[in-house]
């Protein structure tokens, strides 16, 4: 029978495993959500993919180093997923409106409409510091 501190550490690594599988099997239900085809046959992953390789030739250096800039804060894991749903709606509005170029008036709309509310404020804070104006963008926040 356990007694004592082993019987403390052996229930606190269950629940330390089971909260880790917990979380785990949360993200990795989303991500199967966003594979799964919608009515066109193409998934929300599909259609992200679709809009980031269409739109690749559109994007210059500067901007490149603004969206790298408006992603810095997201913790360097999950950087790489987030950057490429920014980019991915980003390129979605460019094709949709056939736009030559990707500009800085593209990147601030895709990356408010692709980022839930509460990452606003950084991006408030950050154009402060780049002493561009927020006023045209309120509609969207």
């Amino acid at each position: 029978m356990l007694h004592g501190w082993f019987l403390l550490f052996i229930l606190f690594w269950i629940v330390v495993l089971v909260s880790s599988f917990a979380i785990g099997g949360f993200f990795m239900f989303r991500k199967f959500l966003k594979k799964l085809p919608k009515e066109d046959g193409k998934s929300v992953m599909d259609w992200e993919e679709h809009y980031v390789k269409e739109s690749r030739h559109l994007w210059q250096d500067d901007q490149k180093a603004l969206l790298e800039d408006l992603v810095s804060p997201v913790p360097e894991l999950f950087r790489d997923v987030a950057r490429h749903k920014i980019a991915g709606k980003i390129g979605e509005i460019a094709l949709n409106e056939k736009a030559s170029r990707i500009t800085q008036d593209l990147v601030i709309r895709g990356y408010i409409l692709a980022t839930p509310k509460r990452d606003h404020k950084f991006l408030r804070k950050k154009l402060n510091e780049k002493q561009i104006s927020a006023a045209p963008y309120e509609h969207l926040f």
